[in-house]
């Protein structure tokens, strides 16, 4: 009885132990998850950079970024990021209409399940 449970007990150490997946924040620390491009005018594009580096022990590779909607274009460092060196993320918003905006760009690194969120935000004016 004693060797099943030990077994048991083991096998549930392994399985949290090799079960836990990465998050972004274990391998990217960012300067900043939120940049205010303060009052761009209507139709006049802004930019924001996003600077991170990498944490990691290993290459970092951004898989995709994808803007929370089509007035947001976005682009990336494309090559792998070695550890201890930055990348940049940079999101640019092109304002329709006058008001406050926020906007999410979601971040997708190679071999990491979770997304980074990060955030533009702002108050369009005339």
């Amino acid at each position: 009885m004693k060797s099943v449970f030990a077994s048991f007990i083991a096998l549930f150490l392994v399985t949290v132990a090799f079960g836990q997946s990465k998050k972004p924040s274990d391998v990217a620390k960012f300067a900043s998850e939120t940049v205010d491009l303060g009052k761009p005018k209507v139709g006049n594009p802004v930019t924001a950079t996003f600077t991170f580096t990498n944490t990691s022990n290993e290459d970092l590779v951004i898989e995709t970024v994808t803007p929370g909607c089509g007035c947001t274009k976005s682009d990336y460092t494309k090559e792998p990021i070695k550890p201890g060196k930055t990348g940049t993320i940079t999101a640019t918003y092109n304002a329709a209409s006058v008001g406050t905006f926020t906007k999410p760009v979601y971040v997708k690194f190679l071999g990491i399940d979770e997304q980074q969120k990060l955030t533009i935000v702002g108050i369009v004016q005339q």
